[in-house]
């Protein structure tokens, strides 16, 4: 197969791989078509005001002050007197889109709604909003607008104010929350005078929604201790103070209104959310008015396992705790409402498309279970057994959930199966390409082949017309023939390449057997580190101490004493950033300043270096003197610009300039540099780093100079490995120019030696992703490090700023590897498939992990933990394809190096 042929079709292999595990475990749980349903009874309020307080944390509204008063006294007196409180249990990821659909729409949204927008309605779902006779909303235009899009009917208003106005640099964001209640307070106003607004208000089944994002934009901004953020709290609390008797007033003290405080998600102590931490998932909950008990005085102890009960000062007041996705039906019970057709009936569904002897029912709630417990409970209510009767029909509930997830994830094994499958197919496929044509075996031809190829391909085929029958009576979605059909063809190139096994068999007793065993038991080792380390980081700083060690234990470092103790001392430094917080830090703007001094010491170190060996051009020392003067401004634009945030005097202009300046030049500047490998690697560096050190606020800017200089001594180590290893011919690091043309005759075949260094580049990948942060955690990167470049809430922009700061020193790896595939004479595509080899390895552990797994939160830390893998897998492929077009025609890559494919 070609070199981009076999490129293409592993890309398109791992993408299908990359895309099964979205469509296995997060598929939509909404079935449409369904009839409305409500309760018999009377309603209990013919109004219901909900007030969403975005980004408050539980324990930031019930913890009272040090004198122990509340910052919200008017709701601690609804809490005490005539209101009933607990905590809203929220879900990963905390983000305030998912919180909101699960508070109104009343279930948890499907994930693959968040990358078809942010503000839309991807995915049509009923709310209460739409169920209600009208709804009036004020607040965010990022949220709003989502929930009146989806609703029938023009019954939804919404007022927002501009986009602009939610900016993490305002002198004073709560003047949002301020808006909200003006705008409220203007209605019922104006309704004095206008007969048609009054009258509409004055009609049953009628909603308010206030969202208030003030307290969510002073915690990204100043962090939920600040006085700014704890401040907002008590605005909130005097405004609903305010706006409760004006609704009452208006309405004629009917009693008739119904009042629902709660949030969407919390926050970390840092200023962030998205992950399940539980100052990110304990939101509060206070309800209070028509239909709402009042507060409940109970002297026994309460059965929460947590001690909030006594720090918050409440163990003598009924707690009620929630699931966020309930809130939507209490409020429909309450106002009257439809409860939102957002419930699934999922077992005549799958029932449907299953055959009959192939399908399982839910053992615990069967078609005649159902009967008999609906008809027992009947019977407990004729008889006035009520207590019995609910209990019946709490169990039944709890059943009817298990039963749903059940059908829900039916078909999540058979899926499983397939996948892995096609992986280890693909994976085998690869090893005996890497057989086939690098390693140096004993060759012997193989005459029977093509006859029982052709029978094998007859066979496969008539595997492929079952599976697709299969499928088509069982009416299964497109991407299920994918994922059934991948694997025919996968083990069908493996049986044609499987004579590369048979050759490798008769090489054995020509191969150094311990020296192979060696290898395979240290590298398999390796990748089950590399695995834990995902769990783990720490256990980057253990590999990192073992590879400083390499140079002593292989006898370099008597060879190559200089080389072997700036690799010790590199390993040794950078081993250390996995051991500091992921997560929690305070912003420390020296640290990124420093980062900026440990910058131009280390660059103006190579440069000296590598001046001794090549001199430079003019034009080349005057590029570089200026990216280092760059990097020194870098270095200065974040104290500045968090300088002038913290005075309340907003971005200044000219930082915002000079950051997107350097973010745009950043891949074009190396362009212009010289094609010497040193020269553009340092080039690649500087350019690189400024933007890095606009994007960082503390210790994670000293990464990349430190990273930096361990990847220029893994580039001199190899070549004394090289020599090591008795290779002929050897270039000298100072003569290798990327613009020139390889020689193909001096390109060697793999030995045992090259797997130790697809190994180390793999570590040095993971290494970079989670050396200054856990990058499948969302909540990991603090939002103030986009401060140089913007401060209005954008979650794209943003997102990408924040994916760029991590693919920087994933790039810096990148173009290591590149130099070192160059001056050790070997293909790119040979040590890339070992590549390939252990990060497949890899993201199938994960695969295996999730399957095994039965807590959603582990299945979910294990999913993203494959995502990232297949995400790095994909990404390096991309890369290789692209260099190899680009190469082909003597273009200079800026991320890449320029080399020449045999």
């Amino acid at each position: 197969m070609r070199v981009i042929t076999f490129f293409i079709v592993g890309l398109t292999v791992h993408v299908v791989f990359f895309l099964s595990i979205f469509d296995i475990y997060f598929t939509s749980p909404l079935v449409h078509g369904m009839t409305p349903q409500s309760t018999q009874m009377n309603p209990p309020a013919s109004r219901l005001v909900l007030v969403v307080a975005d980004g408050l944390r539980a324990d930031s509204l019930f913890t009272l002050l040090p004198n122990g008063s509340s910052r919200t006294p008017y709701l601690r007196r609804v809490i005490e007197e005539n209101g009933t409180w607990g905590v809203s249990h929220t879900r990963v990821p905390t983000e305030s889109r998912p919180g909101h659909v699960a508070l109104i729409a009343g279930f948890y949204e499907d994930v693959s709604a968040v990358a078809k927008g942010w503000k839309e309605n991807p995915v049509e779902f009923d709310s209460v909003f739409n169920e209600s006779r009208h709804t009036w909303c004020w607040g965010s235009p990022d949220i709003l607008p989502m929930f009146a899009k989806g609703a029938s009917g023009d019954h939804v208003y919404t007022h927002t104010y501009p986009a602009v106005e939610e900016d993490f640099a305002s002198t004073d964001a709560s003047r949002l929350d301020s808006w909200v209640f003006t705008q409220v307070k203007s209605l019922f106003e104006s309704a004095k005078s206008n007969s048609t607004l009054k009258a509409s208000l004055l009609m049953d089944k009628n909603i308010f929604f206030l969202h208030l994002l003030g307290i969510d934009t002073n915690g990204h901004a100043h962090r939920p201790m600040s006085e700014e953020y704890l401040n907002n709290i008590g605005l909130v609390d005097k405004g609903i103070a305010e706006l409760v008797p004006v609704m009452e007033e208006f309405f004629g003290h009917d009693g008739r209104t119904a009042y629902v405080f709660t949030s969407d998600h919390g926050m970390t102590n840092w200023g962030s959310h998205g992950a399940g931490h539980p100052s990110e998932t304990l939101t509060p909950l206070v309800v209070w008015g028509a239909g709402v008990n009042v507060a409940q005085r109970v002297t026994e102890p309460q059965s929460y396992e947590d001690h909030f009960l006594q720090e918050w000062k409440l163990e003598h007041i009924r707690r009620v705790d929630v699931n966020q996705a309930d809130i939507a039906p209490l409020m429909a019970s309450l106002v009257g409402v439809p409860i939102p057709v957002n419930s699934v009936i999922k077992m005549m569904q799958k029932k449907e498309t299953t055959l009959s002897f192939f399908f399982t029912p839910f053992q615990q709630l069967t078609e005649s279970k159902q009967a008999e417990i609906t008809h027992k409970a009947r019977i407990l209510i004729q008889l006035e057994k009520y207590n019995e009767a609910i209990s019946l029909c709490q169990s039944l509930i709890s059943l009817s959930l298990e039963g749903l997830l059940y059908y829900h994830t039916y078909d999540r094994f058979f899926l499983g199966c397939s996948v892995v499958l096609g992986f280890v197919g693909w994976t085998s496929y690869v090893i005996l390409v890497i057989l086939k044509t690098h390693a140096s075996l004993n060759r012997h031809p193989h005459f029977s082949k093509q006859r029982s190829s052709r029978t094998v391909a007859k066979l496969c085929m008539c595997v492929a017309v079952m599976i697709t029958a299969f499928l088509l009576i069982q009416r299964s979605p497109v991407t299920y023939y994918i994922y059934c059909l991948l694997p025919v063809p996968v083990w069908f190139v493996v049986y044609k390449e499987s004579g590369a096994l048979k050759d490798l068999f008769r090489s054995i007793p020509s191969l150094p057997l311990w020296k192979c065993l060696g290898y395979f038991v240290l590298v398999t080792f390796g990748i089950e580190l590399l695995v834990v380390s995902f769990f783990n980081r720490a256990v980057l700083t253990v590999g990192l101490g073992v590879l400083s060690l390499w140079p002593i234990l292989t006898g370099l470092f008597t060879k190559a004493k200089f080389r072997s103790l700036s690799w010790f001392l590199g390993c040794l430094c950078l081993s250390a950033f996995p051991l500091m917080p992921v997560v929690g830090r305070e912003p420390n703007l020296h640290l990124v300043s420093g980062g900026g001094l440990l910058t131009l010491f280390t660059s103006a170190s190579f440069f000296w270096s590598s001046r001794q060996r090549t001199p430079l051009q003019f034009r080349d020392g005057r590029q570089f003197f200026a990216q280092m003067l760059l990097v020194a401004v870098c270095a200065c634009v974040p104290t500045f610009t968090h300088s002038s945030l913290q005075q309340k005097r907003g971005l200044p202009l000219l930082n915002q300039i000079i950051s997107w300046s350097t973010l745009g030049s950043s891949i074009l500047v190396p362009l212009l540099s010289s094609s010497r490998l040193f020269h553009r690697l340092l080039s690649i560096f500087l350019s690189l780093t400024s933007t890095y050190l606009l994007l960082s606020t503390g210790s994670e800017a000293l990464f990349p100079p430190v990273l930096s200089w361990l990847m220029f001594a893994w580039i001199n180590i190899e070549q004394e490995a090289l020599l090591a290893q008795g290779v002929s011919g050897r270039l000298e690091l100072s003569t290798i120019d990327f613009s020139a043309n390889i020689d193909i005759s001096k390109i060697r075949q793999l030995k045992l030696d090259d797997i130790r260094r697809s190994y180390f580049f793999v570590f040095f990948i993971i290494t970079a992703f989670f050396g200054t942060g856990n990058i499948a955690s969302i909540n990991s990167f603090d939002p103030a490090s986009v401060y140089c470049f913007l401060t209005v809430f954008n979650p794209f922009i943003m997102g990408g700023l924040m994916m760029w700061k991590v693919i920087i020193p994933f790039i810096i790896v990148m173009c290591t590897f590149e130099s070192i595939q160059v001056a050790t004479q070997l293909s790119s595509r040979s040590l890339f498939l070992i590549v390939l080899v252990i990060s497949d390895v890899m993201a199938l552990h994960f695969f295996f992990m999730v399957q095994d797994y039965g807590s959603w939160l582990d299945i979910g830390t294990s999913i993203s933990h494959y995502v990232i893998v297949m995400s790095m897998t994909i990404f390096l492929m991309l890369l290789s394809v692209v260099t190899h077009i680009l190469t082909s025609k003597r273009l200079t890559l800026c991320a890449s190096p320029k080399m020449h494919f045999p």
